[in-house]
This record gives structure tokens, sequence and C-alpha cells, in this order.
């Protein structure tokens, strides 16, 4: 058959059309693949800390880890509304034999002293994340409680958990039930993570948080999607003068499964690499838990801190990028509510460990636990 030369110019046209579409598709394909660092997440094991009280204080609501490569120890923080116990943080020794947890001993238990120098009144305080800084001073998170008004923080303690300075936070986040704007409840600042760039403890450093999940002015509630518009928050914390709020990003979660009760993000944690930080996002439903880890890169990411909301038409924005890094659902374990991620030390082939803590909720025995999650993470 032979064909017309205007048919033979469609049949050409629609070739080089989908020759560009595909050239583009494996164009934009590469580019993402040198956007993300190369690293790969390789589950280890598991150990759950049976330990039922320390000192007097209920173990539990484990939401928060932090590391210490100098000491070799680890500081935990329990989101306790100073209900059992005061709120406080436990410093724990984590022995690592044959890539395996063989043992986590509780060494101390520290409880946070507010201004006054006094402990936490009942319901005035919700600890979520802490982070160690070069200073050798902790910064610790909490979501506050929104449905009394009361703000979320991001402060300053020594190791004492004395009080030593406050994190300015945009009014934006500050709950105000009339005003229909701020955190929602129980979905503040659960994470918090620290990027250190200098060699000395006096050099300025960088401090992370994203809300769990949208603050109430960023929600629509005839678009399900809007729940899933997060806040990062990116400060500069200074030697001198206070700690300065650089760039504020969207974060958009994925949208939940079937059967999802509630999910977001529990914490963040800084690589060494500038701009590249890992995320966890947790959900809980009729299957039970679900966690997945993202590598996150924060390059060409808008500045949305003028946003004062994301309610609406966010085409203009350009979000934080992610990849996923690990579906722990493929693990062959069963997962309890994960929300606290950290590195450890130098496993002995000389990769990185990557430990996951659980919030048991202060369940009764058997209904949740304490889990330790660790991993080998290559490719940094």
């Amino acid at each position: 058959m032979i064909l017309s030369k205007s048919v033979r110019f469609l049949v050409g046209f629609i070739f080089f059309l989908v020759f560009i579409l595909i050239t583009t598709d494996s164009n934009v394909l590469a580019a993402q693949e040198r956007l993300f660092l190369d690293l790969n997440l390789e589950f280890l094991g598991e150990y759950e800390l049976t330990n039922n009280d320390y000192q007097n204080t209920k173990i539990g609501g484990f939401s928060g880890i932090t590391y210490d490569r100098k000491k070799n120890q680890y500081y935990v923080i329990s989101d306790d509304r100073s209900s059992f116990s005061p709120a406080r943080f436990y410093t724990l020794k984590i022995d690592i034999k044959n890539n395996k947890i063989s043992n986590i001993n509780i060494k101390n238990v520290t409880f946070l002293k507010n201004q006054k120098g006094d402990n936490y009144p009942i319901n005035t305080i919700d600890t979520e994340g802490i982070a160690l800084s070069p200073k050798n001073t902790l910064f610790i998170s909490s979501e506050g409680v929104a449905n009394k008004e009361i703000s979320p923080f991001i402060k300053e303690f020594d190791l004492e958990g004395n009080f030593l300075k406050t994190v300015r936070i945009p009014n934006r986040y500050i709950p105000k039930i009339a005003e229909k704007k701020g955190i929602e409840n129980n979905l503040g600042f659960e994470s918090l993570t620290i990027k250190a760039n200098g060699f000395m403890p006096q050099d300025p450093f960088r401090l992370f948080t994203v809300t769990e999940s949208a603050l109430v002015q960023d929600i629509d509630i005839e678009n399900p999607d809007t729940f899933n518009r997060s806040r990062l928050m990116h400060y500069v914390i200074n030697p001198f003068g206070e700690p300065t709020l650089v760039a504020e990003h969207l974060y958009k979660i994925d949208n939940p499964s079937f059967g999802t009760l509630y999910h977001g993000i529990p914490d963040l944690f800084a690589l060494p690499q500038e701009g590249y930080l890992l995320s966890i996002e947790r959900s809980f439903g009729m299957k039970g838990y679900g966690v997945k880890i993202f590598q996150i890169v924060m390059a060409n990411a808008s500045d949305i801190s003028s946003q004062k909301s994301l309610a609406g038409n966010i085409e203009n924005i350009s979000p934080i990028k992610k990849q996923l890094l690990l579906d722990l659902g493929k693990l062959d374990i069963e997962l309890d509510n994960l929300e606290g991620i950290s590195f450890g030390p130098r496993l002995p082939d000389g990769s990185q460990s990557l430990i996951l803590i659980s919030d048991n909720n202060f369940a009764e025995k058997g209904e949740q636990k304490n889990q330790f999650l660790l991993f080998k993470l290559t490719g940094l």
C-alpha cells in the first residue's frame, strides 16, 4: 500500500511526538535519579525493651531518639504529658553485636524544667522530638495541647534538663480555635533534627521540624488532599542572637490507603549531605501500623513562609521532593507505632547503623511494645 504525502507526514509527526515523550520521560527520570542519593536500607533485626518502670517513672511513650556519638549513648524523649511522671527523657545504652541489638540498658532519667525551674504541670506539654546539638545541649519539641490552646514549642535544654532558650515559632502555628488556625490537636511538631555544618561547638547549625499533618488554615474539608499538606521549617541556630527561620517548605504526605484512620509524619533525620533528610510517614488503620521511610531533598522547593493558607490551588508551589527508601510493611515483622529515627554507631563493615523506636502509648502489656528496629544504611 502506498501512503499519501499527508498520511506519511501524519505518521512521521506521530512518531516524532512519541520520540519526544519517551526521551522527555527518560530525561526527567534521569534527572530525578541524579537528584537523590543512591541509598540502600537493609533491615537487621528487632529488639523489645520489656522494662515497665525505672526510678519511679513509667517506661513508654518513646517518640524521639538522638545519638551522642562521643559517649556512645542515646537520649530518648517520652511523650508523657506529665500524667504518669513529669515530662522527661531517658539516657539509654544500646549494645549492638553481630549486627543485632543484643541489649538495651536504661542509664538515667532526666526531668525537664520550665523557665521557673519547675517540672512541667500535667497536660501543659507533649514532648515528641529530640536532637543533640553541637553545643552538647538538647533541643526538644512539644506539640502543645491545641484543644486547650496550649502552644507548641521548640526549646533548648542542658543535659540536666534545665531550660536554656526558646526557638520562636511563627504565629500561624499557634492554635486559636475561634480564629480556626494553628496546629491540629496532637498533630504538631512530632519531629526534630539537627544538621551540624561546622567544626567547632560554637559554629552555627541547622534545625528542622515538620508538622505531623496540615495546619487548620491549610485544610479544605471538601478537598481530602489538603489534609496531606504539611509545613517543614528550616532554622539556623547562631551562637549569638535568636534562632532564624530561614525557610518554610511544603511537604506532601502520601495519600493514605483504604481503611487508614490516621497518618502523618512522626520524625525527620538530617543526613550528612547538605539538603538531604530522611522522613518517616506512619499510618494506623484496619491493618495495623504502616511505616514508610523516604529520602527527601529540599533543593528547589518553594519558600511558603508568606503563604497564609495552603487550602487552595498550590500549582505554583514546588514541594519538597521525596523518594521511597523502604516500605517497612514488606518486612516480615509486626510493626508497632514507630515514631523516632536516629543514626547509631558505625557497623563492623564501616556502614552506618540506623535505629527506629516506637511509642507504645503506655498501653497495657501485650497490646503494644517498646520496639527498636536496627538497619544498615549504605550509600552516604
